[in-house]
């Protein structure tokens, strides 16, 4: 996972400069302070969490929260289990290896019922079946863990397909016939950009069962403040179904974190989220927006068993609760 290695800190109605505090420092109004670390910059995947924040959903569950952008060179994870954060953006894949280490932490909720991971061809290839045998630019992170060995393990691809992805879309557009990997709102609209009108498959629309945008806590904080952790969940799962009705607000903020994201880009990756509905599908049809469930954790702990990630056992069982999804405000 790669994080930031400067932190871009906003001060105003939702957000205080106060360096890496912790979940025990209050402002004036008594509110706890908490701080929440996200896993990459700023863009529409992460949404949610700056529309609570812009639009006082934070503020208004008693809590007074700071946004930490992440990025390459800083290991936000570390920061977590350090306790100079108190939530992390994180990824169930992740969680469960870290858990196995014995790592103490706990997954609270789910943002995304599926994970924005996409596979991108060139237009003439129609499934990821039809992918196979085609050169694909996959990173050395994803080569050893997640979706990597998943795709060789369903559709048979080959370590003889893989090429180094160093995340540029260059190597794709000069070869019509690599493949290569990509994030929804991410590299497909950096190819289309280009003049190309690729297919993109999205994992979880094939089976890839991880959740994505899972916000990940230590143990003792769910244990020691679990009103606190509740608020956190409850104004976040807000801040999303805001976001998706009306962006412009944490749009405003993403933008502050991050100049470089353009207006165009973060509208793409909006429709792109309603489009393949990343929020309300699955369990969250019937649960709603943060949903988990105890088969869905099954589900990827024996795909991460099966492809030889985890040993097997049930130590999975540590690394979520459902408690703050069950039992929200």
């Amino acid at each position: 996972m790669k994080i930031f290695h400067s932190f871009f800190l906003l001060s105003g109605a939702t957000l205080l400069v106060t360096g890496l505090a912790t979940g025990t420092v209050a402002t004036a109004d008594e509110k706890p302070h908490v701080v929440f670390g996200t896993n990459w910059l700023a863009t529409a995947t992460t949404g949610g969490f700056y529309q609570a924040a812009a639009t006082g959903l934070y503020q208004k569950h008693g809590l007074d929260v700071e946004i930490k952008q992440g990025g390459p060179q800083i290991n936000g994870l570390q920061l977590l289990l350090t306790g100079k954060i108190d939530f992390y953006l994180g990824d169930p894949i992740q969680t469960i290896q870290s858990v196995h280490q014995g790592a103490p932490l706990v997954t609270v909720a789910a943002a995304f019922q599926k994970t924005p991971q996409v596979i991108i061809c060139h237009q003439d290839v129609s499934s990821l079946a039809d992918a196979k045998g085609h050169p694909m630019l996959i990173d050395q992170s994803s080569a050893a863990q997640t979706f990597w060995p998943w795709l060789k393990m369903k559709y048979g691809y080959t370590e003889s397909m893989r090429r180094p992805y160093t995340f540029s879309v260059a190597p794709f557009l000069n070869d019509d016939r690599m493949c290569q990997q990509g994030y929804l709102g991410g590299e497909p609209f950096d190819i289309e950009k280009a003049g190309l009108n690729p297919s993109v498959f999205l994992l979880a629309d094939q089976g890839y069962p991880p959740y994505a945008q899972t916000i990940v806590t230590r143990d003792e904080v769910a244990k020691e403040h679990p009103e606190r952790v509740r608020a956190f969940v409850a104004a976040t799962m807000e801040g999303w179904k805001s976001y998706l009705e009306n962006p412009e607000p944490g749009n405003a903020l993403i933008r502050q974190y991050n100049p470089e994201q353009p207006d165009e880009r973060l509208s793409y990756g909006v429709s792109e989220m309603r489009k393949y509905d990343m929020l309300g599908s699955g369990d969250a049809v019937q649960h709603g927006i943060g949903t988990m469930s105890d088969a869905r954790w099954k589900a990827i702990n024996d795909f991460m068993i099966e492809t030889g990630q985890i040993d097997d056992d049930d130590t999975y069982k540590q690394a979520y609760s459902l408690e703050f999804v069950e039992h929200r405000p």
